[in-house]
C-alpha cells in the first residue's frame, strides 16, 4: 500500500505537479513503512532515522538504543502537531515507480485516485501505535549531524524550517 499525506481533507483525486526535486509533474507516495515519517505536520523540520544494511552495532546503540524508528522534531513544534489533524489517502500500487527505496518514496506521471483514507487526529499517538521512538529537542541540529555522519538510514526533512544552528 502506498500513502500520501495531506492536511488537506477531501482529495478526490491527485494530479501531477511539479515539485522542488522533481524535473516533470508526478504525484508523490511514500510506502507503508515509511508512513511514520510523514505523520506529522507537512512544515514540520524532522529527522528520521532506522537502522538499514550497513548500521553498525556501535552506531545502532548510540542513537536507536532499543528502537526499531526514531522520529524527532523540535520542541517549538509539539502544539502544531499535538493540533494537527492529517489525511492519510491510500493509493493504489500501480501506476507508480520507486524512486528511493530507503526513504520509501515513490512517483507517478498520471493522475490517481485514491482508494480511501485514514484521519489522523492525534500525531503522538499515529507513531506510537507504528512502535516509532518519538524524540522532541531544543533543536535538530546536533541530530541532524550525529545522524548524518553515522551509518544508520535516514531521512531528513523540512530542515529548512528548523531553528538556525547556534552560532556558538
Amino acid at each position: 500500500m502506498l500513502y500520501h499525506v495531506s492536511e488537506e481533507p477531501g482529495i478526490a483525486r491527485f494530479e501531477p505537479r511539479l515539485g522542488p526535486t522533481a524535473d516533470h509533474p508526478v504525484v508523490w507516495a511514500v510506502n507503508a513503512s515509511r508512513l511514520r515519517n510523514y505523520l506529522l505536520p507537512r512544515d514540520c523540520p524532522r529527522v528520521t532515522f532506522f537502522p538499514g544494511p550497513r548500521t553498525t552495532a556501535a552506531d545502532r546503540d548510540r542513537l536507536l538504543g532499543q528502537a526499531e524508528a526514531v522520529v524527532a522534531f523540535e520542541s517549538a513544534w509539539l502544539d502544531r502537531v499535538r493540533k494537527t489533524q492529517l489525511f492519510c489517502y491510500r493509493l493504489p500500487e500501480h501506476g507508480f515507480a520507486c524512486v528511493d527505496k530507503c526513504a520509501g518514496y515513490f512517483q507517478s506521471t498520471s493522475p490517481v485516485v485514491p482508494e480511501g483514507i485514514d484521519v489522523v487526529d492525534d500525531c503522538l499517538s499515529a507513531l506510537n501505535s507504528r512502535g516509532v521512538e518519538v524524540r522532541i529537542v531544543p533543536t535538530l541540529w546536533p541530530l541532524h549531524d550525529a545522524v548524518v555522519a553515522s551509518t544508520v538510514s535516514y531521512s531528513i526533512i523540512r530542515m529548512r524550517n528548523a531553528a538556525p544552528r547556534n552560532s556558538r
